[in-house]
């Protein structure tokens, strides 16, 4: 298949395509949440291996981001595409139809390696079909997303009518027909995308997910284990080493996992640390969000499902209709600054939430505030690293910024839990104690996010090219 644009009508039906990947690989994150106390009981979970739930497929999904930006440059975007889907599909089989807590664990990292695979293969695709028109490619660039929170809403909401009506394994099995669908449209609707020569550094993808993973672990054990106990500080300690042999082994390597020169391009590190500390104050308020509706303010699912859907309609306005336009006005580091600006501002309002609240005053204004925030702050970051890389590293770009918001996510929801877990968030049954904990979860986010956008300001260039420009970003 060619490589050239496709006619307008199947070039749209790719982006939809695309869309729906993000939308999926994000609902996975968010659809278990309710279905988490059923699984429990049925798999056998101890309260602590039941955060691995989620934790498995974040941290595979975040540390195999990278292999599988190298493998979309090296094997082809759609290849990779396709293969992802239909590990997503295995994964969630098995996740599905897990007897045990050892197989549900693995059915969820395999669901994140199939993610690691797709997320980075859909944005080069996307740039490949758009990256010759910079109006359009703007325009795509908003609708993917928008797709994330749209996934992470309706996520939430189906998790409860899925576990309620019918029962845990489908929010496993929900996957299947899509991944069905997808497989059986990708041919006639994507681009093959270019392949080149090269070796897979699979030493250094599986060093840098066992540094993520053990990162992770330590911080969600220590408010258990204590901080300066011997396991939490051997975990941190071998994820540091790790990482940082991470590191050496692609500065040594001739055709590393990570060409660490990459970096050297202009607004590619700072756009990576904006959209990892994005993640980092996002997800932990979306979580802890959800928890203060059902734990507090006594939600059910459907209710707290809906509670989410006006910050939904926010970020999806806000990505679709306002951030391109103010993209071109004011240039992509103005509005990275003040969309993280605004969402620590959010964060903070959310940090005076009351054991006696209201969703209409505790939640509704400050949740619109910071979602308005997020909407102006993810498009110009996500385009200005994608912009930043050669051509023919397009995959290797989409897998960085993919992996610093993922990590992001993983690392700052363990540290937010953690501190929300010191300040009362593990008292259920205690709404007062609970909002301390909750609140103080608030406020570490709305700090992350402001640290976000002191470091925007400080590290971007003062007039970065718009991120619609580069024509050649694409892959």
């Amino acid at each position: 298949m060619s490589t050239s644009a496709p006619a307008p009508a199947r070039r749209r039906l790719g982006l939809l395509v695309i869309a729906t990947a993000q939308f999926m690989v994000i609902m996975d994150t968010s659809i278990i949440g309710v279905a988490l106390p059923k699984m429990q009981a049925d798999l056998g979970f101890s309260p602590e291996g039941l955060s691995w739930v989620f934790n498995a497929y974040v941290v595979a999904f975040g540390g195999l981001l990278l292999l599988g930006g190298r493998l979309s440059d090296l094997f082809g975007a759609r290849r990779l595409f396709a293969l992802g889907w239909a590990v997503l599909l295995g994964g969630s089989v098995l996740a599905g139809a897990a007897g045990n807590a050892t197989w549900e664990l693995t059915g969820r990292a395999v669901q994140g390696a199939g993610a690691a695979l797709i997320a980075p293969a859909a944005l080069t695709l996307l740039m490949m079909l758009f990256g010759s028109e910079p109006e359009e490619l703007t325009k795509a660039l908003a609708l993917y997303g928008a797709a994330a929170p749209a996934g992470g809403t309706a996520g939430v909401f189906l998790g409860g009518v899925l576990t309620e009506y019918l029962s845990w394994p489908w929010v496993f099995y929900l996957n299947v027909p899509i991944a069905i669908a997808v497989l059986a449209i990708t041919p006639s609707v994507m681009p093959a995308g270019g392949q080149r020569r090269g070796s897979v550094d699979l030493v250094g993808a599986v060093t840098v997910t066992a540094g993520l993973a053990l990162a992770v672990y330590g911080i969600v054990r220590a408010p258990d284990a204590g901080w300066l106990a011997a396991e939490t500080v051997l975990a941190v300690g071998a994820a540091l080493v790790l990482l940082a042999a991470f590191v050496a082994i692609q500065a040594r390597r001739r055709d590393p996992l990570v060409r660490l020169g990459i970096f050297r391009a202009p607004d590619l590190a700072a756009a990576n640390t904006a959209q990892l500390l994005l993640g980092a104050a996002w997800i932990p308020m979306w979580f802890f969000l959800n928890l203060y509706l059902q734990q507090v303010l006594g939600y059910t699912a459907f209710p707290s499902g809906a509670a989410l859907l006006p910050m939904t309609i926010v970020i999806m306005i806000g990505m679709i209709a306002l951030a391109p336009r103010l993209i071109g006005r004011f240039g992509p580091k103005a509005l990275t600054v003040t969309g993280l600006v605004l969402l620590a501002v959010g964060m903070a309002g959310l940090a005076f939430v009351r054991p006696d609240g209201t969703f209409w005053v505790d939640v509704l204004p400050a949740s619109i505030v910071a979602a308005a925030g997020m909407s102006l702050a993810f498009i110009p970051s996500l385009g200005t690293a994608l912009s930043a890389a050669r051509p023919e590293e397009g995959g290797l770009a989409s897998g960085i910024v993919n992996t610093s918001y993922q990590v992001g996510s993983a690392l700052g929801l363990a540290a937010i839990a953690a501190l929300a877990a010191v300040n009362g968030a593990d008292a259920l049954g205690d709404p007062v104690t609970l909002t301390s904990g909750y609140s103080a979860a608030f406020a570490g986010a709305a700090i992350v996010a402001l640290a976000g956008a002191v470091l925007a300001a400080a590290t971007l260039r003062k007039a970065p090219k718009p991120a619609s420009e580069p024509a050649e970003a694409g892959v």
